[in-house]
């Protein structure tokens, strides 16, 4: 049996293209539990309208955060294969049956994870997904984290590492992969399981939700000498190339557009692929995305700069628990 679990707050003006979506699996789930984290739109009428076409069941649990709606979905479905997604998402017609295909064929598979795409509808968009997000052609399957936009696992798997972290409000699903990695889970990485979602549509929206995830990098303490690379980047590598050049010292000039290459060769790598779902995309736009990738980088670095500080300060006043030992529930 799959039960198909996700979280929703708010989506009514969005929640249309996962619903639909569900409706067009190839291999439908044979239950869809969602939570409701207290929306104060229609999202729960709109869902609702669905309940001739999917089999669906809503819980409304006010004011939970996304683990504990995920938790609360996963201990309501009844089936031992839970896929889970966003709203805000829109699924290939496929997708559940190949991201549940490992799972159901070798009962050794305890987590199967999905690829997700960036779905631009605007020339900002297409530079922040270019910029933000991997092709698949960059993923090491071996290491490969996936996002709860497109996972699937046993539930057994979930339980036995105490479910997603409640006392964590982002980067939730990282520490919950680690947890399953750290128990020796078995992985298969399935890019044909692909699912759609649009990027951020403008610089403010940008940094409120790369603060939010560096904030929960702090809380959980996660990729420490990634964000020291930064710091030691932009607080002392840049300003001291910058000061070298100034001061008219060619080598300085030359050592930073090589750094400024290297840091977005991949985001430019990216940018003419992820136009492409643009539709009439002229010269013009195509520029205007370029110029646009150094400044959404530069703008995402300074809200992790700034977001990850908090989430330490949070750390330390609250003393969550250490995660990585395993006799500590990660939800706990």
């Amino acid at each position: 049996m799959i039960s198909l679990i996700a979280t929703v707050l708010n989506e009514g003006d969005s929640i249309h293209a996962l619903l639909e979506s569900l409706a067009a699996q190839t291999c439908p789930p044979d239950e869809i539990v969602l939570v409701d984290g207290g929306s104060t739109d229609d999202t729960v009428r709109q869902i609702e309208r669905y309940a001739d076409q999917l089999p669906l069941r809503v819980r409304v649990e006010a004011g939970c955060n996304i683990s504990r709606g995920r938790n609360i979905a996963i201990q309501t479905a009844h089936g031992d294969i839970i896929a889970v997604t966003d709203a805000g998402v829109r699924l290939t017609p496929t997708w559940l049956e190949h991201l549940t295909q490992p799972l159901r064929d070798d009962p050794t598979c305890q987590v199967a994870s999905g690829f997700f795409q960036a779905d631009p509808h605007t020339v900002f968009e297409a530079a922040m997904g270019a910029t933000v997000l991997p092709l698949r052609a960059e993923i090491d399957p071996a290491t490969f984290l996936p996002s709860s936009r497109s996972v699937a696992f046993r539930k057994s798997a979930w339980e036995a590492v105490g479910g997603y972290p409640e006392w964590l409000d982002y980067c939730e699903d990282l520490v919950f992969d680690l947890c399953l990695r750290q128990r020796a889970a078995s992985f298969t990485f399935v890019p044909d399981a692909l699912v759609y979602f649009r990027p951020r549509g403008s610089l403010t929206a940008l940094f409120r939700q790369y603060y939010r995830y560096a904030r929960g990098d702090g809380k959980a303490d996660l990729w420490r000498k990634r964000h020291a690379i930064r710091y030691a980047t932009y607080l002392v590598a840049a300003p001291l190339i910058l000061g070298l050049g100034f001061a008219l010292h060619p080598l300085a000039w030359l050592l930073g557009v090589a750094g400024a290459a290297i840091y977005l060769a991949a985001p430019y790598r990216r940018l003419p692929i992820v136009l492409d779902h643009l539709e009439a995309i002229s010269p013009g736009d195509r520029l205007a995305a370029a110029a646009l990738v150094p400044l959404i980088r530069v703008v995402g670095d300074a809200a992790k700069m700034i977001g990850y500080p908090a989430g330490w300060r949070w750390r330390l006043r609250h003393q969550p628990p250490d995660w990585r030992q395993p006799s500590h529930p990660a939800n706990r």
